[in-house]
């Protein structure tokens, strides 16, 4: 690595002030992307917006990289959910689902110096000082002790102190990007900035981590590695290192359809055990968090993200996912009340045309739910899954913020679940752990 590199890589802007300068020249770039498109479109006028969403993307990205930590987080959430963004902007986005550009060796150094009083060479036997993965918020390093292969998480410098001011600086783009109302923007951002939060205190997430570990040890087919804190702090995470490979490897392996589908059904059974049994759930499913393990098993190597469900929302939302609710009217609406899916001042017209489309909707989501197996190869049900979520962001409708905060990540969490299944084309069996909802119907 040259000098120059290095010094850019020990220069993360961490103050408020350095962090906004970076917005503010993104801005510019990107108001310079605009004035080169419709300098374009007058001599084209039938120009569309391809070339322009590309070269938003890619200065945006490059931005959020350098930045790292939440606002890189932002755009890593926003590349899983192929309703809400141009492609240019997923393609490039999902770039973060798996790396971005790495920490030096001083910074490293220093991050332990300060929360250990040691060097990584004066904890482990051997330290490897070039990262073997850097994503958003941290990124992971190999170590030995006493014999054994640990994985080190280390989290960039400033990235705990700067999620609320980042998210301020990033709403402006999101805004562009998304086409959201103001309010529904805010709703969104304050709860991705209550978990990111949480995804940025390393305690929380050892305790979590050995928590969720235990708790889903039940499960065929799925492998945690085990935590150690005293080897861990406030940014350092010490783990057992799995060996295997990322979705993306283990695909271009081209795995027979016997092993996808054991690879799918752990992954069903490991989000809906939690969700119906835990009533807490695992809310970061990009492919980076998971390994294909060496005697093809899933491996589960972060659990940073936690979202817990409250009954006032699982009851709800999952009897309409997997009970004849939506044979009863009055019950349906209800429950679309309970929550804010139909809104108190919502007219008598509204509330017919929000019954109407999110009984649509959710039919179409709860298809995997309602049968005892189901086929995630079948691309007709992801053509009309995110068409008619298509359809429905270009309505002026919705443009008005529609469902309690939870959809959020709840939402998230199963489209994520979704679209990894849909990449592995697995046959899953989906009646292992069904909605527990004798509550709501009863």
């Amino acid at each position: 690595m040259n000098d120059e590199k290095a010094k850019e890589q020990n220069s993360i802007p961490t103050s408020k002030v350095e962090r906004s300068a970076k917005f503010v020249k993104t801005g510019f770039k990107i108001g310079g992307n605009y004035i080169k498109h419709y300098s374009k479109k007058l001599f084209n006028p039938n120009l569309d917006r391809t070339e322009l969403n590309e070269d938003n993307a890619t200065d945006i990205y490059q931005s959020l990289s350098e930045l790292k930590g939440s606002a890189l987080k932002v755009a890593q959430m926003l590349s899983m959910d192929k309703n809400l963004l141009p492609q240019a902007y997923v393609n490039k986005f999902s770039q973060s689902q798996y790396n971005a550009p790495p920490l030096s060796g001083p910074l490293i150094v220093q991050t332990f110096k300060k929360y250990f009083g040691k060097t990584p060479d004066q904890i482990y036997d051997k330290f490897n000082i070039h990262s073997t993965n850097a994503a958003s918020i941290g990124q992971v390093h190999q170590a030995e002790l006493n014999g054994k292969k640990l994985a080190v998480k280390i989290q960039y410098p400033g990235v705990g102190d700067s999620i609320s001011s980042d998210l301020k600086l990033v709403k402006p783009f999101a805004f562009r990007m998304l086409g959201m109302s103001e309010k529904e923007l805010d709703i969104y951002m304050k709860e991705v900035e209550e978990r990111l939060l949480e995804e940025t205190d390393y305690e929380l997430e050892i305790r979590r981590s050995i928590e969720f570990s235990i708790a889903c040890k039940v499960l065929n087919n799925v492998v945690f590695p085990d935590y150690y804190p005293d080897l861990s702090s406030k940014r350092i995470i010490t783990m057992d290192w799995l060996d295997g490979m990322h979705l993306k490897e283990f695909l271009a392996t081209d795995p027979s359809q016997e092993l996808r589908n054991k690879i799918g059904q752990a992954l069903w059974d490991f989000y809906n055990y939690q969700q119906h049994e835990l009533r807490a759930v695992h809310a970061d499913p990009h492919p980076g968090n998971f390994m294909i393990t060496t005697n093809n098993k899933l491996g589960v190597i972060d659990f940073g993200c936690i979202k817990v469900m409250p009954d006032d929302f699982y009851y709800p939302f999952f009897s309409l996912t997997s009970t004849d609710l939506f044979k009863d009217k009055q019950e349906t609406i209800k429950a679309f009340r309970q929550l804010e899916m139909i809104l108190p001042n919502d007219t008598p017209q509204q509330v017919e045309f929000y019954h109407d489309m999110f009984k649509q909707m959710i039919s179409l989501f709860a298809k995997p739910y309602i049968t005892s197996t189901f086929d995630f190869s079948d691309k007709k049900f992801f053509d009309d899954l995110f068409g008619f979520g298509e359809k429905v962001s270009k309505m002026p409708e919705f443009k008005q913020a529609r469902g309690v905060k939870h959809f959020i990540y709840v939402n998230r969490t199963n489209f994520g679940l979704y679209n990894i299944l849909h990449d592995l084309k697995a046959f899953v069996k989906t009646d292992t752990y069904k909605p527990q909802v004798e509550k709501a119907t009863a």
